[in-house]
């Protein structure tokens, strides 16, 4: 499935990729310092039966640490973030469609989720506002 662009340019797409990069890689090693540096304060979580708000990087890691044990009982060793929709909304947010790939520790692929990001981007590049879960 090929990338939907919605007025995203080339750069905003490779910022947007590395981004995800560093973001998969720290959600997969646990490194929830590093996950909470991806996100904008204050943010959001949002999902068919619940949500919740963080307003401050150690709720944004409190929050992420419930995934861990789900990574490592999966033995999951890496993630890939496969952009599936980019929509720009404004010169600085953007509605990023992201399709999870996780790898596990045998090589096999492990089933992976469906979620839109609304993504800040300001001077210090592109940050997560609001996580939305979806199928």
């Amino acid at each position: 499935m090929g990338i939907r662009l919605r007025m995203a340019a080339q750069a905003e797409l490779d910022q947007l990729t590395e981004f995800f990069g560093r973001y998969s890689a720290a959600l997969t090693t646990g490194d929830v310092a590093g996950i909470a540096g991806c996100h904008a304060l204050p943010g959001m979580v949002v999902a068919d039966s619940y949500s919740f708000t963080f307003s401050s990087p150690a709720a944004v890691a409190l929050s992420f640490l419930g995934a861990a044990p789900t990574y490592r009982d999966q033995q999951i060793v890496a993630a890939h973030a496969q952009l599936l929709d980019v929509q720009r909304l404004s010169a600085a947010l953007s509605l990023v469609e992201v399709e999870w790939e996780y790898l596990d520790s045998t090589g096999h692929a492990v089933p992976g989720e469906r979620y839109r990001y609304l993504i800040r981007t300001g001077a210090d590049g592109p940050l997560i506002t609001t996580v939305i879960a979806s199928r």
